[in-house]
């Protein structure tokens, strides 16, 4: 019997790494997001393939159910060896699923380009949670880790305030749609930003954080019920030179984008994936000039559907 899962992919708009720490968070799931389609298998063996969103084939391979089952540790963190990890880590919360099948054809699908880092991992995760019956964000906090944002978002089809409260995720459904949101972008900072790697150098370089969750708590909220573009970027460019003295980095437009006139934020791991732009005027002329030629409109990346 054919089983199909869909998560929404994400992007977080404020509270990047400090969310961590138990920041507040604004994210938003986006329009794109990934399937998991299960069927009926054979040979006690799954047969995995992954489609990127141009139809191309970027995992193919079969895992035999047996060593998902064993605990043998891996000594690299190839792609299949990190999906068996995840798949033996909802083994171990879900037992009864694996233990007596004969095996899966299982396909999973993009429609997001994978570079993108939308939530490639995050979707798949709570997709295999969906498929195993299992809390998606204990999957997620036993293999992967990380704040669960993503998580949240591939679960709900609204904005959502996230943070963690004795290190348990509370997720609030909230309305954001901005009066102005025909002035904000997306632009693909042509390059994936690894998470673990960003979380470990975040991890690395903090220093006493309370007073800095505070105030990004406050700009969250600030960001969230924004009436005005005008107070929109100040809260944004507020929370750049938060983060960029946390992390002793130059904030994105002094480092790539010194001569726009309009606003640019980081989003997620700071160096890569993608960021929001704030203009009066249409940026595309200037970014594809740079050479950045994923531009897209506020409308046509985030659902927009109300919370309640």
């Amino acid at each position: 019997m054919k089983k199909t899962f869909y998560s929404n992919g994400k992007l977080l708009i404020t509270g990047e790494y400090l969310v961590l720490d138990g920041a507040k968070a604004l994210a938003l799931p986006t329009k794109f997001g990934q399937n998991l389609i299960i069927e009926k298998g054979e040979n006690q063996e799954i047969k995995w393939k992954s489609y990127d969103s141009d139809g191309s084939i970027w995992f193919d391979d079969i895992i035999p159910i047996s060593v998902i089952l064993t605990k043998t540790p891996f000594e690299n963190e190839s792609i299949k060896n990190t999906l068996i990890t995840i798949l033996r880590t909802a083994d171990q919360l879900n037992p009864e699923l694996l233990l007596n099948s004969q095996g899966f054809n299982i396909t999973t699908q993009l429609n997001f380009p994978k570079k993108w880092g939308l939530g490639t991992s995050s979707t798949l995760i709570n997709n295999i949670a969906q498929w195993f019956s299992i809390d998606a964000f204990t999957l997620l906090k036993n293999s992967f880790g990380g704040s669960g944002y993503d998580i949240a978002c591939a679960q709900n089809n609204s904005p959502i305030i996230y943070h963690l409260e004795e290190k348990k995720p509370i997720v609030e459904t909230v309305k954001f749609h901005p009066a102005f949101s025909k002035n904000l972008y997306f632009v693909y900072l042509n390059q994936k930003q690894s998470s673990k790697s960003a979380i470990a150098s975040y991890k690395e370089k903090k220093n006493n954080l309370k007073e800095a969750k505070k105030i990004i708590d406050q700009i969250t909220e600030t960001v969230l019920n924004s009436k005005n573009e005008d107070t929109f970027v100040q809260a944004l460019e507020s929370h750049e030179k938060v983060l960029s003295s946390i992390l002793e980095t130059k904030t994105v437009k002094e480092s790539l984008f010194p001569d726009f006139t309009g606003t640019v934020k980081s989003l997620g791991a700071w160096g890569g994936d993608f960021a929001l732009i704030v203009s009066k005027e249409n940026p595309k002329p200037y970014f594809l000039d740079k050479g950045y030629e994923t531009i897209i409109q506020y409308s046509d990346m985030i659902l927009q559907l109300n919370g309640r």
